[in-house]
């Protein structure tokens, strides 16, 4: 009998280690644009998004967005959009992908109590859907289907 990393990998899915961090988020690497960057995985988070501050960083053409975001607070936070963006996730690839940038920064001021490193962006669930995501909490690896 394969094991689940085995078996997903024969159906075309792509397997990419996630390393777990102080505050208990699992941190990946991202290429958006060419270009590393810092996220953390949250299923929780409808959209993906890369923080403000980055636009240079990964070379972000940005739109006014007019949804507003919300997390576990109450308050709304303001957003612009950035479309046609390529995403590279290890071995999985994802083009023209639009990404909801905000302000990540009283997400980075938390870790930073936390001693933990600041991070880039978030990857959600529209892009963990889009991939068919299977995330294995035990061996702490994320698979993503290829398309």
């Amino acid at each position: 009998m394969k094991n689940l990393k085995e078996y997903l990998l024969a159906l075309d899915f792509h397997c990419i280690k996630l390393k777990k961090t102080v505050t208990n988020h699992f941190e990946l690497k991202v290429k958006i644009n060419n270009v590393k960057g810092r996220f953390i995985l949250d299923t929780g988070a409808s959209n993906s998004c890369v923080g403000f501050d980055q636009v240079e960083l990964f070379n972000l053409d940005t739109q006014e967005s007019e949804h507003k975001a919300s997390g576990a607070g109450t308050t709304e936070i303001e957003t612009k959009i950035s479309r046609k963006n390529n995403l590279k996730i290890g071995g999985y690839q994802l083009k023209k992908t639009s990404l909801i940038l905000i302000d990540l920064m009283h997400i980075n001021n938390a870790l930073a109590k936390q001693n933990a490193k600041p991070i880039q962006g978030i990857i959600g669930a529209d892009i963990l859907h889009r991939a068919e995501a299977i995330i294995d909490y035990k061996k702490k690896y994320l698979f993503l289907k290829s398309k």
